[in-house]
Protein backbone atom coordinates (compact mmCIF):
# COMPACT_ATOMS: atom_id res chain seq x y z
CA UNK A 1 0.00 0.00 0.00
CA UNK A 2 1.16 3.47 -0.81
CA UNK A 3 2.06 6.11 1.70
CA UNK A 4 1.91 10.19 1.49
CA UNK A 5 5.05 11.43 3.15
CA UNK A 6 2.99 13.31 5.61
CA UNK A 7 2.09 9.13 6.85
CA UNK A 8 5.63 8.60 7.27
CA UNK A 9 6.58 11.43 8.88
CA UNK A 10 3.94 10.81 11.34
CA UNK A 11 4.85 7.05 12.05
CA UNK A 12 7.77 8.47 12.62
CA UNK A 13 6.93 10.93 15.09
CA UNK A 14 5.04 8.43 16.72
CA UNK A 15 7.39 6.01 17.21
CA UNK A 16 10.36 8.33 18.54
CA UNK A 17 7.42 8.90 20.83
CA UNK A 18 7.40 5.24 22.06
CA UNK A 19 10.85 4.88 22.47
CA UNK A 20 10.96 7.61 24.05
CA UNK A 21 8.17 6.44 26.44
CA UNK A 22 10.04 3.04 26.64
CA UNK A 23 13.27 4.45 27.98
CA UNK A 24 11.39 6.63 30.44
CA UNK A 25 12.20 4.17 33.63
CA UNK A 26 15.80 5.06 33.49
CA UNK A 27 15.40 8.28 35.16
CA UNK A 28 13.42 9.97 38.00
CA UNK A 29 10.32 10.25 35.48
CA UNK A 30 7.24 11.04 36.77
CA UNK A 31 5.82 8.31 34.31
CA UNK A 32 3.85 4.90 35.77
CA UNK A 33 5.15 3.09 32.72
CA UNK A 34 1.44 2.08 33.24
CA UNK A 35 -1.69 4.33 32.43
CA UNK A 36 -2.07 5.03 36.59
CA UNK A 37 -2.25 9.12 37.87
CA UNK A 38 -0.07 7.54 40.32
CA UNK A 39 3.34 9.35 40.07
CA UNK A 40 6.48 7.30 40.59
CA UNK A 41 9.77 8.56 41.64
CA UNK A 42 12.71 5.95 41.66
CA UNK A 43 14.00 7.28 44.68
CA UNK A 44 10.91 7.91 46.14
CA UNK A 45 8.59 4.78 46.17
CA UNK A 46 5.35 5.30 48.43
CA UNK A 47 1.83 6.30 48.57
CA UNK A 48 -0.93 4.51 47.76
CA UNK A 49 -2.20 3.53 43.66
CA UNK A 50 -5.46 4.10 43.15
CA UNK A 51 -5.91 3.52 39.32
CA UNK A 52 -4.64 1.25 36.04
CA UNK A 53 -1.09 0.26 36.03
CA UNK A 54 1.68 0.75 37.34
CA UNK A 55 5.42 -1.08 35.95
CA UNK A 56 8.73 -1.03 37.70
CA UNK A 57 10.72 -1.46 34.47
CA UNK A 58 14.31 -2.24 35.47
CA UNK A 59 16.77 -1.02 38.13
CA UNK A 60 16.64 0.13 41.57
CA UNK A 61 13.45 1.99 43.26
CA UNK A 62 14.16 3.06 46.98
CA UNK A 63 11.12 2.77 49.08
CA UNK A 64 10.59 5.23 51.44
CA UNK A 65 7.28 4.96 52.99
CA UNK A 66 4.11 2.57 52.85
CA UNK A 67 3.18 1.47 49.14
CA UNK A 68 -0.21 0.43 48.68
CA UNK A 69 -2.30 -1.05 45.94
CA UNK A 70 -5.70 0.08 45.98
CA UNK A 71 -9.05 -1.56 45.21
CA UNK A 72 -8.89 -1.67 40.70
CA UNK A 73 -4.99 -0.78 40.52
CA UNK A 74 -1.95 -2.99 39.62
CA UNK A 75 1.46 -3.07 40.57
CA UNK A 76 3.49 -4.71 37.91
CA UNK A 77 7.32 -5.82 38.54
CA UNK A 78 9.83 -6.69 35.40
CA UNK A 79 12.32 -8.80 35.90
CA UNK A 80 15.40 -8.03 37.78
CA UNK A 81 13.83 -5.11 39.57
CA UNK A 82 15.23 -4.03 42.75
CA UNK A 83 13.33 -2.81 45.57
CA UNK A 84 15.52 -1.24 48.74
CA UNK A 85 13.45 -0.12 51.57
CA UNK A 86 15.40 2.69 53.37
CA UNK A 87 16.24 3.37 56.67
CA UNK A 88 13.97 4.68 58.98
CA UNK A 89 15.55 7.87 60.76
CA UNK A 90 15.18 7.58 64.37
CA UNK A 91 14.86 11.60 64.64
CA UNK A 92 11.54 11.67 62.85
CA UNK A 93 8.39 10.40 62.67
CA UNK A 94 8.45 8.27 59.31
CA UNK A 95 6.44 6.04 57.37
CA UNK A 96 7.39 2.06 58.02
CA UNK A 97 8.45 1.25 55.03
CA UNK A 98 6.12 -1.57 53.17
CA UNK A 99 4.06 -2.57 49.99
CA UNK A 100 0.56 -3.81 50.73
CA UNK A 101 -2.17 -5.44 48.19
CA UNK A 102 -5.73 -4.00 49.15
CA UNK A 103 -8.90 -6.15 48.39
CA UNK A 104 -9.37 -5.82 44.54
CA UNK A 105 -5.49 -4.77 43.91
CA UNK A 106 -3.41 -7.03 42.44
CA UNK A 107 0.51 -7.63 42.26
CA UNK A 108 2.25 -9.03 39.62
CA UNK A 109 5.71 -9.94 39.88
CA UNK A 110 7.39 -11.33 36.79
CA UNK A 111 10.84 -12.64 37.88
CA UNK A 112 12.69 -15.21 36.61
CA UNK A 113 15.01 -18.08 37.74
CA UNK A 114 18.07 -15.84 36.08
CA UNK A 115 16.62 -12.94 37.04
CA UNK A 116 14.31 -12.76 40.14
CA UNK A 117 12.67 -9.66 41.74
CA UNK A 118 14.49 -8.13 44.77
CA UNK A 119 13.27 -6.64 47.88
CA UNK A 120 15.56 -5.45 50.63
CA UNK A 121 16.69 -2.72 52.47
CA UNK A 122 19.38 -0.84 52.77
CA UNK A 123 19.90 -1.83 56.33
CA UNK A 124 20.83 -5.44 55.37
CA UNK A 125 19.64 -6.56 58.84
CA UNK A 126 16.27 -8.68 60.13
CA UNK A 127 13.12 -6.20 60.82
CA UNK A 128 14.26 -3.56 58.45
CA UNK A 129 10.85 -2.84 56.80
CA UNK A 130 7.85 -4.43 57.22
CA UNK A 131 8.09 -6.90 53.87
CA UNK A 132 4.68 -7.61 51.59
CA UNK A 133 1.14 -7.93 52.70
CA UNK A 134 -1.45 -9.43 50.51
CA UNK A 135 -4.96 -8.60 51.84
CA UNK A 136 -8.02 -10.86 49.76
CA UNK A 137 -11.82 -11.05 49.61
CA UNK A 138 -11.61 -15.10 50.32
CA UNK A 139 -13.19 -16.91 53.31
CA UNK A 140 -11.53 -16.10 56.85
CA UNK A 141 -12.80 -17.76 60.28
CA UNK A 142 -12.50 -14.76 62.51
CA UNK A 143 -15.39 -13.10 61.43
CA UNK A 144 -16.87 -11.95 58.17
CA UNK A 145 -14.18 -9.23 57.52
CA UNK A 146 -11.57 -8.37 59.98
CA UNK A 147 -8.38 -5.42 59.79
CA UNK A 148 -5.16 -6.76 59.51
CA UNK A 149 -2.67 -5.91 62.09
CA UNK A 150 0.04 -4.90 59.57
CA UNK A 151 -1.66 -2.27 57.47
CA UNK A 152 -4.90 -2.18 59.27
CA UNK A 153 -6.55 -3.03 55.98
CA UNK A 154 -9.68 -4.99 55.44
CA UNK A 155 -9.59 -8.65 54.64
CA UNK A 156 -12.06 -11.45 54.26
CA UNK A 157 -15.23 -12.49 52.42
CA UNK A 158 -16.68 -14.98 50.79
CA UNK A 159 -14.60 -15.38 47.29
CA UNK A 160 -12.58 -18.54 47.36
CA UNK A 161 -11.15 -17.43 44.23
CA UNK A 162 -10.81 -14.23 44.74
CA UNK A 163 -7.29 -13.20 42.77
CA UNK A 164 -4.63 -11.02 44.35
CA UNK A 165 -2.14 -11.48 41.21
CA UNK A 166 0.76 -13.13 40.25
CA UNK A 167 4.05 -13.66 42.38
CA UNK A 168 7.18 -15.47 40.52
CA UNK A 169 10.34 -16.05 41.22
CA UNK A 170 10.78 -13.04 44.18
CA UNK A 171 13.31 -12.98 46.99
CA UNK A 172 12.33 -10.66 49.95
CA UNK A 173 15.17 -10.35 52.27
CA UNK A 174 15.86 -8.78 55.95
CA UNK A 175 11.72 -8.11 56.52
CA UNK A 176 9.67 -8.85 59.71
CA UNK A 177 9.96 -5.32 61.34
CA UNK A 178 7.80 -4.84 64.83
CA UNK A 179 5.76 -2.74 65.97
CA UNK A 180 5.88 -4.41 69.32
CA UNK A 181 6.15 -7.66 70.34
CA UNK A 182 2.83 -8.83 69.50
CA UNK A 183 2.61 -6.70 66.29
CA UNK A 184 4.76 -7.47 64.01
CA UNK A 185 5.09 -7.92 60.36
CA UNK A 186 6.23 -11.29 58.37
CA UNK A 187 7.94 -11.62 55.13
CA UNK A 188 4.71 -11.68 53.11
CA UNK A 189 1.42 -11.74 55.24
CA UNK A 190 -1.37 -13.34 53.11
CA UNK A 191 -4.65 -11.79 54.61
CA UNK A 192 -7.74 -14.38 53.26
CA UNK A 193 -5.96 -14.06 50.08
CA UNK A 194 -7.80 -16.21 47.55
CA UNK A 195 -6.86 -18.87 45.16
CA UNK A 196 -7.14 -17.12 41.79
CA UNK A 197 -3.66 -16.23 42.91
CA UNK A 198 -0.63 -17.68 42.03
CA UNK A 199 2.41 -17.26 44.49
CA UNK A 200 5.58 -19.53 43.21
CA UNK A 201 9.44 -19.65 43.61
CA UNK A 202 9.61 -17.32 46.75
CA UNK A 203 12.22 -17.08 49.32
CA UNK A 204 12.13 -15.07 52.89
CA UNK A 205 15.80 -14.20 53.61
CA UNK A 206 16.77 -13.32 57.47
CA UNK A 207 13.30 -12.11 58.73
CA UNK A 208 12.90 -11.31 62.17
CA UNK A 209 9.50 -12.95 62.69
CA UNK A 210 7.31 -15.94 60.72
CA UNK A 211 8.85 -15.83 56.84
CA UNK A 212 5.42 -16.86 55.38
CA UNK A 213 1.86 -16.22 57.25
CA UNK A 214 -1.48 -17.65 55.96
CA UNK A 215 -5.01 -15.97 58.16
CA UNK A 216 -7.46 -18.03 56.38
CA UNK A 217 -7.87 -17.95 53.09
CA UNK A 218 -7.36 -20.48 50.19
CA UNK A 219 -4.50 -19.36 48.37
CA UNK A 220 -2.07 -22.30 46.89
CA UNK A 221 2.03 -22.12 47.15
CA UNK A 222 4.80 -23.61 45.90
CA UNK A 223 8.59 -23.68 45.66
CA UNK A 224 8.55 -21.66 48.84
CA UNK A 225 11.69 -21.04 50.96
CA UNK A 226 12.42 -19.78 53.95
CA UNK A 227 15.93 -19.18 55.09
CA UNK A 228 19.17 -17.25 57.27
CA UNK A 229 22.31 -17.00 56.99
CA UNK A 230 23.83 -16.16 60.58
CA UNK A 231 22.86 -17.63 63.70
CA UNK A 232 21.18 -14.32 65.26
CA UNK A 233 18.88 -14.47 62.59
CA UNK A 234 15.31 -15.30 61.71
CA UNK A 235 12.79 -15.00 64.76
CA UNK A 236 10.19 -17.00 64.86
CA UNK A 237 8.63 -19.65 62.74
CA UNK A 238 9.52 -20.53 58.80
CA UNK A 239 5.97 -21.22 58.27
CA UNK A 240 2.92 -20.34 60.01
CA UNK A 241 -1.11 -20.40 59.08
CA UNK A 242 -4.36 -19.57 61.31
CA UNK A 243 -7.89 -18.49 60.97
CA UNK A 244 -8.85 -21.15 58.32
CA UNK A 245 -6.28 -21.65 55.67
CA UNK A 246 -7.58 -24.00 52.91
CA UNK A 247 -4.94 -24.47 50.36
CA UNK A 248 -2.48 -26.35 48.55
CA UNK A 249 1.09 -25.99 48.96
CA UNK A 250 4.19 -28.02 47.46
CA UNK A 251 7.97 -28.36 47.29
CA UNK A 252 8.44 -26.01 50.69
CA UNK A 253 11.93 -25.88 52.14
CA UNK A 254 12.81 -24.17 55.78
CA UNK A 255 16.43 -24.18 57.40
CA UNK A 256 16.92 -22.31 60.35
CA UNK A 257 20.73 -22.19 61.53
CA UNK A 258 19.80 -20.38 64.81
CA UNK A 259 18.11 -22.06 68.04
CA UNK A 260 14.57 -20.85 68.59
CA UNK A 261 11.25 -21.56 67.06
CA UNK A 262 9.21 -23.76 64.95
CA UNK A 263 9.27 -25.09 61.38
CA UNK A 264 5.75 -24.92 61.26
CA UNK A 265 3.18 -23.28 63.54
CA UNK A 266 -0.22 -24.21 62.93
CA UNK A 267 -3.67 -23.10 64.18
CA UNK A 268 -7.33 -22.82 63.76
CA UNK A 269 -8.81 -20.14 65.81
CA UNK A 270 -7.18 -19.56 69.53
CA UNK A 271 -10.84 -18.19 70.69
CA UNK A 272 -12.71 -20.41 69.30
CA UNK A 273 -10.95 -23.91 68.49
CA UNK A 274 -13.98 -25.05 66.18
CA UNK A 275 -14.24 -21.85 63.97
CA UNK A 276 -15.27 -22.88 60.52
CA UNK A 277 -13.56 -22.86 57.84
CA UNK A 278 -10.98 -25.01 59.71
CA UNK A 279 -7.51 -24.82 58.47
CA UNK A 280 -6.67 -27.77 56.44
CA UNK A 281 -3.69 -27.26 54.06
CA UNK A 282 -2.73 -29.94 51.89
CA UNK A 283 0.76 -30.03 51.81
CA UNK A 284 3.68 -32.34 50.01
CA UNK A 285 7.02 -32.40 49.46
CA UNK A 286 8.24 -30.23 52.39
CA UNK A 287 11.76 -30.41 54.27
CA UNK A 288 12.05 -28.66 57.68
CA UNK A 289 15.86 -28.27 58.72
CA UNK A 290 16.02 -27.47 62.25
CA UNK A 291 19.11 -26.13 64.45
CA UNK A 292 19.64 -29.56 66.27
CA UNK A 293 18.21 -31.75 68.36
CA UNK A 294 20.26 -30.34 71.07
CA UNK A 295 18.63 -27.15 70.66
CA UNK A 296 17.75 -25.91 74.38
CA UNK A 297 14.70 -23.80 73.45
CA UNK A 298 11.09 -25.03 74.41
CA UNK A 299 9.91 -24.49 70.88
CA UNK A 300 12.12 -26.71 69.11
CA UNK A 301 9.58 -28.53 66.81
CA UNK A 302 9.35 -29.48 63.07
CA UNK A 303 5.42 -28.99 63.66
CA UNK A 304 3.13 -27.29 66.31
CA UNK A 305 -0.13 -28.58 65.50
CA UNK A 306 -2.94 -26.57 67.80
CA UNK A 307 -6.05 -24.65 68.46
CA UNK A 308 -8.07 -27.35 66.32
CA UNK A 309 -6.12 -27.01 62.86
CA UNK A 310 -6.37 -30.06 60.35
CA UNK A 311 -3.81 -30.90 58.11
CA UNK A 312 -2.53 -33.42 55.36
CA UNK A 313 0.96 -33.78 54.80
CA UNK A 314 2.74 -36.45 52.24
CA UNK A 315 6.72 -37.30 51.09
CA UNK A 316 7.95 -35.31 54.29
CA UNK A 317 12.21 -35.19 55.90
CA UNK A 318 12.32 -33.42 59.59
CA UNK A 319 16.28 -33.06 60.67
CA UNK A 320 17.26 -31.55 63.64
CA UNK A 321 14.37 -30.88 66.09
CA UNK A 322 14.08 -31.94 69.53
CA UNK A 323 10.58 -33.09 68.41
CA UNK A 324 8.93 -34.06 65.31
CA UNK A 325 5.30 -33.35 65.52
CA UNK A 326 3.76 -31.79 68.61
CA UNK A 327 -0.26 -31.62 68.81
CA UNK A 328 -2.35 -29.49 71.75
CA UNK A 329 -5.68 -29.39 72.52
CA UNK A 330 -8.68 -31.43 72.15
CA UNK A 331 -10.26 -30.24 69.05
CA UNK A 332 -6.86 -31.25 67.60
CA UNK A 333 -5.72 -34.16 68.60
CA UNK A 334 -8.97 -35.63 67.81
CA UNK A 335 -8.26 -34.99 63.94
CA UNK A 336 -5.27 -37.30 64.10
CA UNK A 337 -4.46 -40.23 62.13
CA UNK A 338 -7.55 -38.92 59.79
CA UNK A 339 -7.71 -35.03 59.16
CA UNK A 340 -3.99 -34.18 60.58
CA UNK A 341 -1.40 -36.79 59.34
CA UNK A 342 1.53 -36.87 57.69
CA UNK A 343 2.83 -40.04 55.40
CA UNK A 344 6.18 -40.72 53.90
CA UNK A 345 8.25 -38.88 56.92
CA UNK A 346 11.68 -39.37 57.33
CA UNK A 347 13.81 -38.31 60.28
CA UNK A 348 16.94 -37.37 60.84
CA UNK A 349 18.38 -36.50 64.64
CA UNK A 350 14.50 -35.67 65.55
CA UNK A 351 15.11 -37.66 69.17
CA UNK A 352 11.00 -37.98 69.60
CA UNK A 353 9.25 -37.97 66.73
CA UNK A 354 5.75 -36.90 68.55
CA UNK A 355 4.37 -35.48 71.46
CA UNK A 356 0.41 -35.19 72.50
CA UNK A 357 -0.84 -32.92 75.46
CA UNK A 358 -4.89 -32.34 75.28
CA UNK A 359 -6.48 -29.09 76.38
CA UNK A 360 -6.24 -30.27 80.23
CA UNK A 361 -2.34 -30.19 79.90
CA UNK A 362 -2.67 -33.88 79.84
CA UNK A 363 -0.27 -36.33 77.45
CA UNK A 364 -1.96 -38.14 75.12
CA UNK A 365 -0.45 -40.84 72.27
CA UNK A 366 -0.30 -39.20 69.13
CA UNK A 367 1.63 -41.53 67.24
CA UNK A 368 -0.82 -41.95 64.52
CA UNK A 369 -0.10 -38.37 63.11
CA UNK A 370 2.74 -39.79 61.20
CA UNK A 371 3.74 -42.82 59.05
CA UNK A 372 7.16 -43.26 58.01
CA UNK A 373 9.34 -43.52 55.06
CA UNK A 374 12.95 -44.23 54.68
CA UNK A 375 13.08 -42.82 51.14
CA UNK A 376 11.03 -39.96 51.16
CA UNK A 377 12.63 -37.06 49.60
CA UNK A 378 10.89 -33.93 50.82
CA UNK A 379 11.53 -30.96 48.74
CA UNK A 380 13.20 -32.83 46.21
CA UNK A 381 16.97 -33.31 48.02
CA UNK A 382 15.49 -35.01 51.07
CA UNK A 383 17.29 -32.50 53.90
CA UNK A 384 19.60 -31.19 51.56
CA UNK A 385 18.99 -27.61 49.21
CA UNK A 386 16.52 -28.55 46.43
CA UNK A 387 17.93 -28.06 42.67
CA UNK A 388 15.24 -25.95 42.36
CA UNK A 389 16.39 -23.20 44.50
CA UNK A 390 19.46 -22.74 42.61
CA UNK A 391 19.91 -19.23 40.47
CA UNK A 392 17.34 -17.12 42.35
CA UNK A 393 17.87 -17.67 46.05
CA UNK A 394 20.24 -16.34 48.63
CA UNK A 395 21.99 -18.25 51.21
CA UNK A 396 21.91 -21.65 50.75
Amino acid sequence: MKKTISTILGLAALSLVTLTTSCSSDNNDPSTGGDSSFVLTRDNLQGEINDGEVILESGTYKLTGKLVVKANAKLTIKPGVIIEATTLDPNKVESIRYIAISQGGKIDVQGTASSPVIMTSTATKPGSWGGLVLCGRAPINSGATASAEVSDLPYGGTDANDNSGSIKYLRIEYPGYAYNTSKEFNGISFFGVGKGTVVDYVQIFESSDDGFEWFGGTVNATHLVVSNKDAANVGDDLFDWTEGWNGTAENWYGIRTNAGNRGIEADNNANNNLATPISFPTIKNLTLVGFGSTDTSSESQAFKLRVGTKGKFDNVVLKGWKTGFDVEHNETIGYVGTDLVATNVKFEDVPTKSKGTNTAKETVDVSKVFTESATATGAGNGSGVPTWTAGWTKGL
